[in-house]
């Protein structure tokens, strides 16, 4: 796990540690010291902490015009066990929802598991965004997590599903992020 980086592509048009308006401003990072674990495997310094000891994150992108910020995920989602949804939403989502942030694009492909819980926090985070046409939208989650999501409820708040699987994000530059998501939305809404 120690080996699996946050993308790092988009770091010429943002770094979170730069942004006053992150929750990771400021933030230090090293390239050789790995202190941060799941369970017992060391996982890369690149990857921020807020708060669960099974989930990490990385804010890829965020503009405050488009009110769009771009997450990636990393490690083991378990709201069962360590309420990993309230870390989250207290964390991150609501400073960032305070500086005017509504769209939401979650990068799953380094989430290995997902322990439901219920769906309180993802509602809570829905109605915090839904009157400024906020969205919530999970790319690339595995199939066994999207099951798992749906079974508890999660999609009525997430828009999760096979249909936002094998998408090239990564080919997509960071500015053109939000009509990319905005499109996948449309797509699946209309299909």
């Amino acid at each position: 796990m120690h080996d699996i980086e946050p993308f790092h592509l988009w770091r010429d048009d943002y770094i979170a540690s730069e942004d006053k308006l992150s929750p990771f401003y400021r933030r230090e990072y090293s390239e050789f010291h790995f202190t941060d674990k799941i369970y017992n495997h060391y996982i890369h310094p690149q990857w921020d902490s807020f708060g669960s000891s099974t989930l990490y994150c990385k804010i890829l992108y965020a503009n405050y015009e488009q009110q769009l910020v771009v997450i990636e995920l990393m490690g083991e989602w378990n709201d069962a066990l360590h309420n990993d949804i309230m870390e989250l939403k207290r964390g991150i989502i609501d400073p960032m929802i305070k500086q005017g942030l509504v769209k939401f694009l979650l990068i799953g492909e380094n989430v290995l598991n997902f322990h439901a819980s219920d769906e309180l926090y993802f509602e809570e985070w829905w109605d915090d965004i839904k009157e400024e046409d906020g969205w919530i939208l999970g790319l690339n989650f595995r199939q066994h997590i999207i099951d798992e999501m749906q079974e508890h409820q999660v999609h009525n708040y997430v828009h999760i599903g096979a249909h936002y699987n094998d998408i090239l994000w990564r080919k997509v530059k960071p500015h053109d992020m939000l009509d990319f998501a905005e499109n996948l939305l449309l797509k699946s809404l209309g299909a």
